[in-house]
């Protein structure tokens, strides 16, 4: 059977256009190596879902183990783990954009109708400021009194029902209410009433472009292989599984800037330990983001986070009856990260045996933003009464980005405008992977608002 497209990934990209394109009469099969969850199944055990929900059992090390990457596997992506943050990108991460890549629609005339688009079609709202936790309260009232500015978090999600105790907490793990609007909620809902095939815990590993149409090559969860066709390959397995699969599959020939460009926005989180409770683990995880321009210009971001246990355990120092100690006063930590816009590129490559591998090095004007970062932080905690502030060992970059870079000039990119990979008709991309460089904002409204975009091109394509 030949499928109008065979789409590789379920995760933001390619739940949004796989909807688009079923919606338009195109036979659609989407692939996806990760577990098809529901509320019923998500794992509720914190080791369980760390397990299950993420490539390498929840965290993969870059070649010099500086830095671990949270890579999402599961039916909807990253969407199912996230806190659904939903932010624009501004006119300094859209203008980066078109400098590097010289593609025209990287504007705000050129974004807007399509972060309108994505707007309408899900429920998006702040969170009331009487549900604000402690942690939250730390970071608003810290940047007040530094004079730093903050904002409301603009966030996806539709009656979470704090006011019956429901904590973000849970979310990490999948919503369990279904008011997170992941992807499962609303594309993918859509997208299968309408006749989307989904397969899941298939794992995608070898491409061959056989001219009018596309072959994919895998290995479903019983270990027997596979072969999907396709008139159309849609590549939407992010940053490390697009680049993996099309260098495993020998694109590199072709496309010699494939896997180069790779971002991750590296991320340091911070705790402050305050002698009253702040529970941090309770009710919404983020409500607030650091609106400052000082920290915009100094190239970081802050974010008031938290964490499941086991991963605060990582972050505290000590080992044995000193750390147990540490841990019995979770309830008193509060938590804050400093996120970087970082500036120097890694790459992706692939091992002999074929396995991903990421070389992801910091230079010295990361360092200083992270330090720039961390300063601000330690403001706050003081000013709010912290008695001791502890610095997490483990940086996490969490937004990956970038190894299929968008771009005019195919000698220094890998996909074009039309959202094609360079000298390939019927291979798209419209996910992180494109991203030219980092933003230095959450990248997951403007993933969907590239992926509606693309998605409207395909269908046209496919008209004509």
């Amino acid at each position: 059977m030949i499928h109008d497209a065979v789409i590789v990934g379920a995760g933001v990209s390619g739940a949004t256009i796989a909807n688009t394109l079923v919606q338009a009469g195109l036979q659609c099969v989407l692939l996806e190596a990760g577990r098809d969850f529901s509320p019923a199944t998500f794992p509720r055990h914190e080791v369980d879902a760390t397990s299950l929900l993420y490539w390498g059992g929840g965290l993969e090390l870059t070649s010099d183990a500086a830095l671990g990457l949270l890579r999402p596997k599961a039916v909807g992506g990253g969407s199912v783990m996230n806190q659904a943050l939903l932010d624009r990108f501004d006119d300094e991460a859209i203008d980066s954009w078109r400098e590097r890549s010289g593609v025209a629609f990287f504007s705000r005339a050129g974004l807007d109708p399509w972060y309108e688009r994505v707007e309408r079609q899900m429920s998006i709202t702040t969170v009331p400021e009487q549900y604000a936790n402690g942690n939250a309260v730390v970071f608003r009232d810290g940047f007040a009194r530094n004079g730093y500015r903050s904002a409301p978090l603009v966030r996806g999600q539709r009656d979470c029902r704090f006011g019956d105790g429901n904590s973000c907490i849970e979310c990490l793990r999948g919503c369990p209410i279904e008011s997170k609007q992941s992807m499962p909620v609303t594309q993918l809902r859509r997208a299968r009433a309408a006749g989307l095939a989904v397969v899941a815990e298939f794992e995608a590993r070898r491409v061959e472009h056989q001219g009018d149409t596309v072959a994919v090559h895998g290995v479903g969860a019983d270990g027997a292989t596979a072969t999907y066709r396709g008139r159309r390959l849609i590549c939407a397995a992010g940053a490390i599984g697009n680049t993996h699969l099309l260098l495993a599959s020998g694109f590199a020939a072709r496309l010699p800037r494939l896997g180069y460009e790779f971002y991750t926005h590296p991320q340091f989180m911070t705790l402050g330990v305050y002698d009253r409770p702040i529970d941090a683990h309770r009710g919404p995880l983020q409500s607030y983001k650091s609106d400052d321009p000082g920290f915009r210009r100094a190239g970081f971001k802050l974010e008031n986070i938290f964490a499941p246990a086991a991963a605060i355990a990582i972050l505290l120092p000590g080992f044995g009856a000193g750390h147990l100690r540490r841990m019995r006063e979770i309830t008193h930590f509060a938590c804050v990260e400093v996120a970087v816009r970082d500036t120097q590129p890694g790459r992706i490559r692939v091992t002999r045996r074929g396995a991903p591998i990421v070389d992801k090095p910091f230079n010295d004007e990361d360092r200083r933003r992270r330090d720039r970062g961390l300063a601000a932080i330690r403001n706050i905690y003081l000013s709010t009464g912290a008695r001791e502030i502890i610095e997490g060992a483990v940086a996490i970059g969490l937004h990956l980005m970038g190894g299929c870079t968008m771009g005019v000039d195919p000698a220094r990119s890998v996909t074009g405008p039309d959202f094609r990979l360079h000298g390939f008709d019927n291979i798209y991309a419209a996910d992180s992977s494109i991203f030219p460089d980092a933003p230095g904002i959450n990248p997951s409204f403007t993933i969907m608002a590239l992926a509606s975009m693309a998605a409207e091109r395909i269908v046209a394509d496919a008209r004509a």
